[in-house]
């Protein structure tokens, strides 16, 4: 659509149209559909950075509880073989290690916390209200400990249910190797999804670690049984 203020009122028909090239009115051209302006907003990019408190704190846990019991159990299971020494090895474990990861999450992000604090204090040409926003962005101690204990005992649980209450010797350290192993790299999994880096050496990190720790626990008290000539129960 074009636009043309001319001072001529009246035109005699025998004036030739005006050439549109030649015509120096100003051509003011509408868009014939306008555009939604939300439609051009760029979707918000995730901030897996603001994540990596909880984050560390979740995948942390439960990859120890998995490989801490699991890895009590079959070393455990190398100089007993009884279901019975296997359960309650694995759930000592699953007890004592979320009681140490909570503890140890608690007094880790509190020290953490008490740094920063004071450094904000110290800034003293801030003003009162950022400082009480950024005291507010702190991670909080007890929700890491509630965090790393959780999380603890649900990755213990795994290998604790699985093989815990199986009979045969064989089968049940099968079983816990089995589990172990799903759980291991569905942890490293999600923490990649979760944290947006990459899926497979993810995964694969966090499996070949409990492997080597299951495989030198066992290694370990299976060769203390052997030279201090312990009694390997079948029953």
């Amino acid at each position: 659509m074009s636009f043309c203020p001319s001072s001529h009122i009246h035109a005699t028909p025998s004036t030739p149209p005006p050439n549109p090239k030649n015509d120096p009115c100003t051509q003011i051209t509408l868009p014939s559909q306008l555009q939604d302006p939300e439609s051009n907003q760029k979707p918000v990019p995730i901030d897996y950075s603001a994540r990596s408190q909880w984050l560390r704190a979740a995948v942390l846990g439960a990859n120890d509880g998995l490989v801490s019991v699991a890895s009590l159990m079959i070393g455990v299971g190398a100089v007993n073989q009884t279901a019975k020494a296997m359960l309650v090895s694995g759930l000592a474990g699953l007890v004592a290690g979320a009681c140490s990861m909570a503890i140890g999450e608690f007094v880790s992000v509190y020290a953490q916390y008490d740094i920063e604090v004071a450094q904000m204090e110290r800034a003293t040409l801030e003003s009162r209200e950022s400082s009480n926003k950024e005291k507010e962005s702190l991670p909080s101690p007890l929700m890491a400990a509630g965090a790393s204990a959780l999380a603890f005992a649900v990755g213990a649980l795994l290998p604790l249910l699985a093989g815990g209450f199986i009979k045969s010797w064989g089968v049940r350290v099968g079983v816990v190797c089995a589990v172990s192993t799903l759980g291991l790299a569905g942890f490293g999994a999600a923490g990649a999804v979760l944290g947006g880096a990459n899926i497979s050496k993810s995964a694969l990190r966090v499996l070949v670690g409990g492997w080597l720790a299951m495989l030198v626990t066992y290694g370990v008290l299976r060769l203390f049984g052997l030279v201090f000539k312990m009694h390997v129960s079948s029953a």
